[in-house]
């Protein structure tokens, strides 16, 4: 049975572009040159012929004049065919000579041309070079490298620039998507803290009354409606790439109400006193409701947590010539002067080593601000040490009718 002969797979250095470049450098230059030098030797060549003397009527003689002596002169003769032999020869070792110095020359030029080429393809591909290694350096988690290749605008200089660009847009996409991912852990977390609390407090009371489980199961069920919103948000982030966003007419009083009883059962399992005191009126905002939610949720947790034992938080809305507004006042530690600026930072947590403890991600006001300024809106803070604190969430009012 015949086999197939497969051939040996050529060398890296062989299969490169460098080399590629320098062997199609070499044959221009080389051919080039063989070119010129082939034009010299042929129009020496036919400049010789022309110059036959055998051809002329006239030749220069050598003649001794009356005293004796050597004298040149031309006279006019016929040339002899021994003469002509001499020129033909002449001519011809002179061509000869030429000819090997030719052979001699293209090939020098032949090998300086693989030199020069393979030095003119490396100062080609240098920044092609530098692209691949910035492409392997670059890695999942960090995109953060760039090229920044400098030099003339030429198409090299415009690849890395769009190159960039790209990794400008990847970067931006991959970090919109971390921090979509880590605010959307964070926000189940509070749903999930109510729902856990609730069900362990409805278990643990034998004498719970109907009523009673029933308030239980009522924020049970708000809590895992807004936990559907945020994994139906997940899901639409995933599928378009873009956060959702919704508008519709509220009346921020009731939702502060449902709210502060959401974190009543949490309150009183650390011995708090949670309390709202919501205006009569009605306070019409528009915006994306669930996410207003969330930016009060974040608050009433984040009082709930830091609040000691035996004091108490209290939740109350208005509205003055700044709009609408929702307060949510502690009695806690309070905050440092110099680090109010810093409490609205991305994974700002004051105490690195406590937040640890605590599982916080220096998160939640951070997307409260978010959601603030997203709604024309912002976020005031007074506080301070050992005193407590309170936020206050301000947003433009609605000119619609609310929601009932």
């Amino acid at each position: 049975m015949s086999e197939v002969a497969v051939s040996p797979r050529m060398p890296g250095w062989r299969g490169s572009i460098r080399f590629r470049l320098t062997v199609l450098y070499s044959v221009l230059l080389f051919g080039l040159g063989a070119i010129v030098v082939g034009g010299i030797y042929a129009g020496l060549s036919r400049s010789l012929e022309q110059q036959d003397i055998s051809r002329t009527d006239r030749a220069a003689v050598m003649f001794r004049d009356i005293d004796g002596q050597l004298a040149l002169g031309r006279i006019d003769f016929e040339v002899t065919d021994p003469l002509a032999v001499f020129e033909r020869e002449v001519n011809s070792q002179a061509l000869d000579q030429l000819r090997t110095y030719a052979f001699g020359a293209l090939g020098m030029l032949f090998v300086g041309s693989l030199g020069v080429g393979w030095f003119v393809a490396g100062i080609v591909l240098r920044p092609v070079g530098r692209i691949t290694g910035v492409a392997r350096d670059i890695q999942a988690t960090d995109l953060s490298r760039r090229i920044d290749l400098e030099g003339p605008d030429d198409e090299l200089r415009q690849l890395a620039d769009t190159f960039d660009d790209m990794l400008q847009r990847i970067d931006s996409a991959f970090e919109s998507q971390r921090e979509f991912i880590h605010e959307a852990s964070h926000e189940l977390r509070n749903p999930l803290a109510v729902i856990r609390t609730n069900v362990d407090v409805a278990l643990a009371d034998p004498d719970a009354t109907v009523d009673d489980l029933r308030s239980a199961s009522e924020v049970v069920g708000r809590s895992a409606s807004r936990m559907s919103i945020l994994v139906d948000d997940l899901l639409d982030y995933a599928r378009h790439g873009t956060r959702p966003t919704r508008e519709e007419d509220l009346d921020l009083g009731p939702l502060a109400c449902d709210l502060a009883a959401e974190f009543a059962t949490l309150a009183d399992a650390r011995e708090l006193t949670l309390t709202a005191e919501v205006a009569d009126e009605p306070l019409p905002v528009c915006g994306d409701g669930p996410a207003i939610r969330r930016a009060i949720a974040n608050l009433l947790a984040n009082a709930v947590r830091l609040a000691p034992a035996g004091s108490s938080i209290s939740v109350q809305t208005g509205e003055n010539e700044d709009g609408i507004w929702v307060q949510v006042a502690d009695e806690g530690p309070g905050i440092a002067p110099e680090a109010q600026k810093k409490v609205f930072d991305r994974f700002w947590r004051g105490d690195r080593a406590q937040a640890r403890n605590e599982g916080r991600s220096g998160l939640g006001l951070t997307i409260v601000q978010q959601i603030a300024q997203a709604h024309g809106g912002r976020v005031d803070l007074e506080s301070e040490v050992g005193a407590g604190s309170s936020f206050t969430l301000r947003l433009p009012r609605s000119h619609h009718q609310p929601r009932a």
